[in-house]
């Protein structure tokens, strides 16, 4: 089932995104050469909890940290670590959740650790754009196909690999909702609803389209050992226009 979030439940979503832009702010000022993942997630928990909210992945199924924290091949579920040190090429997938009076923010970015590869640099950028692509389509009453479409063809145009195994989803008083959200074309027939909330979050890889988990059971990596690159926003489709909630208010 779909859920339409209330007038309250929107603003609340508001104050638990504004967290995650906070957390998020704040990472791309410490992200660089010589910092363990480990002293990011400490950064993020202070941040969140400073906020008086609740780190919505902390515990979450078993994951022991409170940001995902996942490296180059890495897709998603990254497991913070003292011993993963970032270094100049690198890039990073920081994805937060934040838990704010029962409603949750939830926004991922990818970042450059230095000076990056013109390949991977273009990466970033397609992602990105394939985000806001999605983000234009979340109209109320019309197919969240759309939303899939948008996304594949920034994919193809750029010529890169499509996480298929996982997707955005819808999002509220819990992490994941229904609906489910492809980023590619599967003849959907859901309908977006008018105050529904979805996390947009297109995945892109370097090289190919195939991921596996690793033996610790959370962190997915690519099949190819390519880079791969994650953008996501918690947005609510309105009459007026979608509402992105997982930025500075």
């Amino acid at each position: 089932m779909i859920h339409k979030k209330s007038r309250e439940e929107i603003k609340l979503m508001r104050h638990a995104g504004n967290i995650v832009a906070l957390v998020h702010q704040e990472m791309k000022k410490v992200i660089e050469p010589g910092i363990s993942t480990l002293e990011l997630d400490k950064i993020a928990y202070d941040i969140i909890k400073k906020n008086k909210a609740i780190p919505t992945f902390l515990g979450y199924a078993g994951f022991p940290n409170s940001i995902c924290t996942s490296i180059n091949e890495q897709v998603v579920h990254g497991i913070p670590s003292k011993d993963a040190i970032l270094k100049e090429g690198d890039i990073i997938s920081i994805d937060v959740g934040a838990t704010f009076r029962g409603l949750v923010g939830d926004g991922a970015w990818t970042y450059p650790v230095g000076k990056i590869s013109p390949e991977v640099e273009n990466l970033l950028k397609a992602t990105e754009k394939a985000l806001f692509k999605g983000i234009e389509q979340m109209i109320p009453d019309k197919p969240l196909e759309n939303v899939s479409a948008a996304i594949e063809d920034v994919a193809l145009e750029a010529k890169v690999g499509i996480v298929r195994q996982y997707g955005g989803h819808g999002v509220g008083r819990e992490m994941h909702e229904d609906p489910f959200l492809f980023n590619y074309r599967t003849n959907c027939d859901i309908i977006i609803k008018n105050n529904c909330a979805i996390a947009i979050e297109p995945m892109f890889n370097l090289g190919c389209d195939d991921v596996h988990t690793l033996a610790d059971e959370w962190t997915v990596v690519t099949d190819d050992k390519k880079p791969s690159a994650h953008f996501e926003h918690t947005v609510v489709a309105t009459q007026d226009g979608p509402i992105i909630t997982t930025v500075l208010l």
